[in-house]
């Protein structure tokens, strides 16, 4: 299909800088059987059925972006410098991340780069030194850090700030309210460069009334990478490249969620995330299975779904390649009639936003 038919109008002040008080307070669109309604995020229940399973993305976002100095030796072995700013994107291993880099064309293979403050240890009163490994295409390089293990995680939360996504970012500077604003409830474990923005709607008491409705709760873990605030821009969605991210789907979660199905309970995804994660571990015939890898799952208009019956998202931006999911989820001219009423209606956008709730086609 062409990028261009998952285009829309989106003015730029519907997105939204910060998240609702309470969180569970925001909007919620309806969109079922080619309609909408308006309710709020704790009128989720009112929607769910006893028997149904819900299931959510318990990873953590740790502070990926990363701001520092390339160095270079030129060629009279003076030291060349030039300000530079990393996201992470993929833990390759202990020592190694794969992150885009701005500005991109500056880096070279070989470079010494040195983030936080300048000293003259690896990591040293909040300074964090890596080479540059690899270099690929748009921005993204490896970085091998002189730091491993727990003790890189421990220098890049003393070194980072949150990766808030560009388009917040380009508004406003990250600060403290962030470090707990842009994490869910359910975050545990350490891995993502970017939110599962879903599940940032829930609170403890809107748990309680899920459970309360006899739905039963589930953690997949999909630590999700800089690659998905990445434009699409291709013409052609076929020629869009999908980079990956690390999940993990539990023996005991795949049987759990085949029972519900077995009974004729419904999977509720709450986000995109989760869904594309039990869409990756779901067999043709229905089945989930325990999943423990990468996965690049790209879902367009025409894709078969294996595994969700509901899902509850954020609204996503124009041309985007989560606009194209939830087109594949409801249909795509629902989708594009569902966006025309939340922008008329006010509805706020992206990471921070409001939420819709789509029962599949």
């Amino acid at each position: 299909m062409k990028t261009a038919d998952f285009d829309f109008d989106l003015p730029d002040d519907r997105i939204a800088l910060r998240p609702a008080e309470p969180r569970d307070s925001a909007r919620l669109l309806v969109v079922r059987d080619g309609g909408q309604e308006d309710r709020i995020i704790r009128d989720l229940p009112d929607f769910l059925r006893p028997g149904d399973a819900l299931v959510f993305n318990d990873t953590r976002v740790i502070p990926a972006r990363l701001s520092g100095v390339r160095e270079r030796i030129g060629p009279e072995g003076e030291t060349l410098t030039v300000e530079v700013e990393a996201t992470l994107h993929h833990r390759d291993a202990p020592d190694i991340w794969s992150a885009f880099m701005k500005p991109g064309k500056r880096i070279k293979v070989g470079d010494r780069v040195r983030f936080g403050a300048q000293g003259d240890a690896a990591c040293e009163l909040g300074r964090l030194d890596a080479n540059v490994e690899a270099k690929g295409e748009a921005g993204l390089v490896t970085l091998r850090f002189d730091l491993s293990g727990p003790f890189l995680d421990e220098a890049i939360r003393d070194v980072g700030v949150m990766p808030l996504p560009p388009y917040i970012a380009a508004k406003r500077a990250e600060d403290d309210r962030d470090r707990s604003d842009y994490q869910t409830m359910f975050a545990h474990w350490d891995g993502s460069v970017a939110a599962p923005t879903a599940g940032l709607h829930f609170t403890p008491a809107l748990m309680a009334a899920i459970e309360a409705k006899g739905v039963s709760t589930h953690a997949v873990t999909l630590h999700v990478g800089a690659g998905t605030f990445l434009p699409v821009k291709a013409e052609d969605t076929a020629d869009h490249k999908m980079h990956s991210e690390w999940g993990e789907v539990s023996p005991e979660t795949a049987e759990a969620l085949n029972a519900v199905r077995a009974v004729g309970g419904r999977i509720v995804c709450v986000g995109t995330t989760s869904l594309r994660l039990l869409e990756s571990a779901t067999t043709e015939e229905g089945v989930v299975q325990p999943f423990h890898g990468d996965t690049a799952i790209f879902i367009t208009p025409g894709y078969r779904f294996r595994a969700a019956d509901v899902l509850m998202t954020n609204f996503h931006l124009p041309k985007s390649t989560l606009f194209m999911l939830v087109s594949a989820f409801a249909g795509l001219e629902t989708m594009k009639a569902a966006y025309a009423h939340a922008v008329a209606e006010g509805y706020r956008f992206y990471s921070y936003g409001d939420g819709s709730l789509l029962f599949r086609r």
